[in-house]
């Protein structure tokens, strides 16, 4: 065993040396994009992507924290709804374009077209007017924003917001190209079409091969950028990206599956195990004439064994009792109690038996449902093992397994569904960023079709609250109507795992797990 581990560590150094002196950066990435054109992603395979090729207003360091994108400063007014922002004069696109506030806002009308579609254009609903905008209900130029000169852009927001910064983050907050989208309509996204102004531009996409990508030298921090070449490659299966890093074939993985961590802790500090901003759940479609009945998808909840699971199938997992994950920021008292948490898994699974019993359903006159998940090991050992759980009360399951893109599409194209498998993580550290997924007019993430007027009074209170003390307690009632109601059933808290070539320097593992190509370089020798 152990001459075993030495050649295959003969052979991952061998290849990390060749691919260090080529200065070409092998990344796995979780599955290939949807789209390259950012209004039209939402995954975090996705975000990997956008954060290399663009550039916002403000971006991630390496740690995680808000720093100067392409604008080098900017103000914010006393009562938080102006912000000012200034951009640098040595922003240019890849093509050598200077990088212009009307880029900035031809790219933020853009995303509240309603022709648009954009599945994620609520996130920059703080902005005044982006709401009304989106929905059809305003002109494109009622949006709050404007460029006062070449360098100088202003956002307006609907109310004071304190995560804003944070929020233009997000690939919605970049720019883009006026001239060639115009030009080039949908294709603007392909290899030599697309312009970027972030680290590196796009030279070639080959569909579940690798996405390449070069550094590009009109980036305003491009003297800093150590990486020349980085190639994208897509895995689906976790596994089949752990064995292509231990025969040297790529220096990341962004993700691993469960069974195997163990096993690797013998690469010692190249795995990486953090918590993360994340909860992993199923979605219950609340208008299936089934799972409408709330006492059913109650009674689906409380069966599922989550400590078994976090331990048996996703070690390192934290097992789930809310939609906002531990540790978030803006929300001092946590999420509320759920009373069945309290109880045993004994006592839980009798009152789950009887509650179907009382509709007519049990284990030996079952009922069948769908359910649906994105391929991965992890997922089907999970969907395989809450499906046994789900005998006990009477619930036989049937499933259909997509890959990530088109699981995903399905979902926000509100696809026939009853049971989905689903995950968020935080685009920002705050409660809204998760509650806002049930708000009934999101159409994009609210995959279980939830309709509560009472929850949607709520949020609407919440974001128009400028007390953080008082927008939490508004924000905990809301997630207390969820969690009785149930169209979520949350299973996990993430950690995320990942798995870095020694040769990797300056990759900070945060729990935001943000690690931008621009900030890594590979090891020197001495």
């Amino acid at each position: 065993m152990r001459l075993s581990y030495f050649i295959t560590f003969l052979s991952v150094f061998s290849f990390w040396y060749a691919t260090a002196n080529a200065n070409i950066f092998y990344r796995g990435n979780d599955g290939d994009p949807e789209t390259l054109d950012h209004h039209g992603t939402s995954t975090t395979s996705e975000a990997r992507l956008m954060d290399d090729l663009y550039s916002g207003l403000v971006d991630f360091s390496e740690n995680a924290k808000v720093i100067p994108g392409t604008a080098e400063r900017w103000d914010i007014s006393k009562d938080g709804l102006i912000y000012t922002f200034y951009l640098r004069d040595d922003a240019f696109w890849s093509n050598g374009d200077p990088v212009t506030a009307h880029d900035f806002v031809f790219a933020y009308r853009r995303l509240m077209n309603p022709l648009t579609a954009a599945k994620y254009a609520t996130l920059l609903y703080p902005i005044k007017n982006a709401e009304k905008v989106n929905i059809g209900e305003l002109d494109l130029l009622e949006l709050g924003i404007r460029a006062l000169d070449d360098k100088t852009f202003i956002i307006e927001l609907e109310q004071a917001t304190p995560y804003f910064l944070e929020q233009l983050t997000h690939q919605t907050g970049k720019p883009l190209h006026q001239k060639s989208v115009e030009a080039l309509g949908d294709q603007f996204v392909k290899p030599g079409n697309l312009v970027t102004n972030g680290a590196y531009v796009l030279q070639s996409y080959t569909l579940n091969s690798r996405i390449v990508m070069t550094k590009n030298d009109y980036f305003y921090d491009a003297e800093n950028v150590a990486i020349e070449e980085l190639h994208y490659i897509p895995f689906e299966d976790r596994s089949t990206c752990v064995r292509a890093w231990e025969a040297g074939e790529v220096h990341i993985c962004s993700d691993l599956p469960a069974q195997d961590l163990e096993r690797l802790k013998i690469y010692k500090d190249s795995l990486r195990i953090v918590p993360y901003l994340g909860t992993y759940y199923y979605a219950l479609n609340t208008t299936d004439e089934f799972l409408s009945d709330p006492e059913i998808r109650r009674a689906m909840s409380m069966v599922i064994d989550r400590e078994f699971l976090s331990e048996e199938i996703w070690p390192g997992m934290i097992p789930a009792q809310s939609l906002v994950p531990l540790g978030i920021n803006n929300y001092p008292l946590g999420s509320p109690n759920t009373d069945y948490f309290n109880m045993s898994m004994l006592d839980r699974e009798d009152e789950a038996i009887a509650i179907m019993a009382r509709k007519g359903i049990s284990k030996d006159r079952p009922v069948t449902v769908e359910l649906m998940y994105n391929s991965g090991e992890n997922h089907k050992n999970t969907a395989t093992a809450i499906a046994d759980m789900w005998s006990e009360i009477g619930i036989k399951i049937t499933y259909k397994i997509r890959d990530a893109a088109a699981h995903y599409a399905y979902l926000r194209d509100l696809g026939e569904v009853q049971v989905a498998r689903a995950g968020w993580i935080g685009d920002y550290s705050d409660p809204y960023n998760f509650l806002f997924l049930l708000e009934s007019d999101n159409t994009g993430f609210n995959y279980a079709r939830y309709n509560n007027p009472e929850y949607d009074a709520l949020m609407d209170r919440a974001s128009n609250e400028l007390d953080l003390n008082k927008r939490a307690e508004i924000l905990q009632k809301a997630e207390k109507i969820i969690m009785k109601a149930t169209p979520f059933l949350p299973i996990f808290y993430y950690s995320s795992f990942t798995l870095v070539s020694p040769e990797i320097e300056n990759w900070k593992s945060n729990v935001m797990n943000k690690n931008p190509t621009r900030f890594l370089s590979f090891r020197t020798s001495g």
